[in-house]
């Protein structure tokens, strides 16, 4: 009887997962076709007479053992492409952690302080307007290594839209909350847990989301100029440095599909914390 059971509830099982597959082609279908139209008219450029840069089946003869073998490590600088981004991401993940903690807690700072507020904001707005490249010489003049150089131009760069989405949301809390924690002479800790949190919650996570995809675009600038450090932003500069423009096209594949992942994590996150009512 249970073998029976069983038996019968493998198909509906297979069934299942087959219908979700199903549910998800409508979806796949069109980013599939626009990605094969971009890499046929990339390759008819590319045999345009005089073309300079690679077509995708050139980029794919030239890197194909970057792409079998991503996980060699022959010491110093020389590893696959899959060191190359964990060491990047582990810098992000270091100064992204960072900047969360410090721009959550400084953007509710100046959130409920409107003092506070009107002294910083003009000096939050003119040191977010800095690119990363520009952070660059000045972390290495102050640090003097390449490795905490780097993470502060990444935390740098993360930090000002946690902080001032953080402090947006904040000041968005509706009159009622605030009232009804008056009434009921709610503490600051019961306020801050049970209010001001959950209703700032989708502000702070517009500023992670939006910090993530900076964070990685900062690790890449900075590693390009920080040279001798294992990394996927170096790893570019290298390969142009030696003329492997076909590395340097990979490469740039890699770290689209790698920010592609991290936005989908965190929107992912987001509707994982988020009550429905607030996505």
């Amino acid at each position: 009887m249970t073998l029976a059971q069983k038996r019968a509830a493998s198909p509906r099982l297979d069934n299942s997962f087959i219908s979700q597959i199903q549910k998800q082609i409508p979806n796949l279908v069109p980013p599939a076709i626009a990605l094969l139209i971009f890499l046929v008219v990339w390759q008819l450029f590319a045999w345009i007479p005089g073309a300079t840069l690679p077509g995708p089946i050139q980029v794919i003869q030239d890197t194909w053992i970057l792409i079998l073998y991503p996980f060699y490590d022959k010491g110093g600088i020389d590893k696959g492409l899959f060191w190359q981004i964990l060491a990047s991401l582990q810098r992000v993940a270091i100064s992204y952690t960072l900047a969360a903690i410090v721009g959550i807690g400084v953007g509710v700072l100046i959130g409920v302080n409107q003092t506070m507020s009107k002294a910083l904001d003009p000096l939050f707005q003119l040191l977010r307007t800095v690119p990363p490249l520009a952070w660059v010489p000045i972390s290495l003049a102050a640090l003097r290594q390449n490795e905490p150089a780097a993470l502060f131009v990444i935390f740098i760069t993360a930090i000002w839209p946690i902080l001032i989405n953080t402090a947006v949301g904040v000041t968005q809390i509706p009159q009622d909350y605030n009232n009804v924690a008056k009434v009921l002479q709610l503490s600051r800790k019961e306020y801050f847990l049970n209010i001001l949190i959950p209703s700032a919650l989708p502000y702070i996570f517009t500023g992670l989301r939006i910090a993530i995809g900076l964070a990685w675009l900062a690790i890449i600038a900075a590693e390009i100029v920080m040279s001798g450090i294992v990394g996927i932003g170096f790893f570019i500069w290298d390969a142009y440095q030696n003329n492997n423009v076909s590395e340097v096209i990979l490469a740039l594949v890699y770290i689209g599909v790698v920010g592609l992942l991290l936005d989908k994590f965190m929107a992912w996150l987001q509707n994982l914390i988020l009550p429905a009512e607030q996505k």
